[in-house]
């Protein structure tokens, strides 16, 4: 049991995602970055899909109300289990009545939004059309269809044998695979279906400048500030399927990114798509901070997403020789 101290906002129950509801007008929802929660499971031995808590606002604080193994994944940040320092990225051992409490900070150049809480065992809430994530929208799934609030008790499933020895992690991927053009972090998209409907001009502006996310952006959407993008004859279109990464125009020419909460149909012309090998980037991209575009291919686009897939078999490896080591130095005693 995790016992929620901090009177803290936005904080949520989230898996990878739901998946088949969209036909009912149900969007994925699910962790922001999908690979910093998979990699968290993977070193404790959870399956990759395990719910954990992702954190966009700090300080964070609970109580551990059982001995458990923990990660914290995700941005760089500062934490502390009671009052020694914990590192990010390595499996940790939590005593029962231990407090951790995670601040925005670190020396990282990376500077991300959102940390991610995963403990052996996984967060042990009710599935809600096969997923754990919190649809907030809809207000069901994760705990109680809501953010998180002081007093909350998140229960915890029972954790596997198969996990990585506690002092163990892996290397962020965003050191592993960074991406960044003239110091702004890069996001690689492709054409979507109307990107040719838009004048010459504003695609060649959409590629070449920075793109501001601002105040306006959440976990449904990430509104854009930049150049005005305009279309050659003005669009209207039906309402059309659409999933997270879609770049939409709406009629005042500055885009809006779906993200993880997005409905899953609307009707703006689309001028690109984030690839999905990149949203988890896009998630972990701060509010007022910039973002820039590199139009790629589609066989391009296949490649970065074997190339994410690569990484997750590489924290797969070490686990299983973190384990192998383990098992070594206790036959040696």
């Amino acid at each position: 049991m995790i016992e929620v101290l901090s009177s803290t906002a936005l904080a949520t129950v989230q898996d990878l995602g739901r998946f088949g509801a969209l036909g009912w007008g149900v969007s994925h929802s699910g962790a922001m970055d999908r690979l910093a929660l998979a990699a968290g499971n993977i070193l404790l031995g959870n399956d990759d899909n395990s719910a954990a808590v992702e954190i966009p606002i700090f300080p964070f604080r609970v109580r551990f109300h059982h001995a458990c193994n923990i990660v914290l994944t995700g941005a760089d940040h500062l934490a502390r289990l009671d009052d020694q320092p914990l590192q990010p990225w390595l499996v940790a051992p939590v005593q029962a009545g231990q407090v951790l409490t995670v601040e925005r900070g670190g020396s990282s150049r990376w500077q991300a939004s959102r940390v991610y809480l995963c403990v052996a065992g996984g967060i042990d809430v009710p599935l809600a059309l096969g997923s754990r994530s919190t649809q907030l929208r809809g207000q069901f799934g994760g705990y109680q269809g809501r953010t998180l609030q002081q007093g909350d008790r998140l229960p915890v499933g029972v954790a596997s044998d198969v996990h990585c020895p506690a002092g163990m992690g892996v290397v962020p991927p965003a050191l592993s695979m960074p991406l960044m053009v003239e110091g702004t972090q890069a996001i690689r998209v492709l054409w979507a279906a109307e990107y040719e409907a838009f004048t010459d001009h504003s695609c060649a502006e959409f590629w070449a400048k920075n793109w501001k996310i601002t105040s306006q952006s959440d976990r449904y959407g990430y509104r854009l500030a930049g150049p005005m993008i305009e279309s050659k004859v003005p669009l209207e279109l039906r309402s059309h399927g659409i999933v997270p990464g879609v770049i939409q125009v709406p009629h005042g020419g500055q885009p809006i990114i779906q993200m993880r909460d997005a409905q899953p149909s609307g009707g703006y012309p689309k001028i690109g798509t984030v690839i999905d090998a990149d949203l988890w980037r896009l998630g972990q991209v701060q509010i007022g901070s910039s973002v820039r575009f590199v139009e790629v291919s589609w066989p391009e686009a296949v490649k970065a997403l074997q190339d994410v897939t690569d990484w997750l078999e590489e924290v797969r490896r070490m686990v299983a020789l973190g384990r192998t080591a383990q098992k070594g130095a206790g036959h040696d005693q």
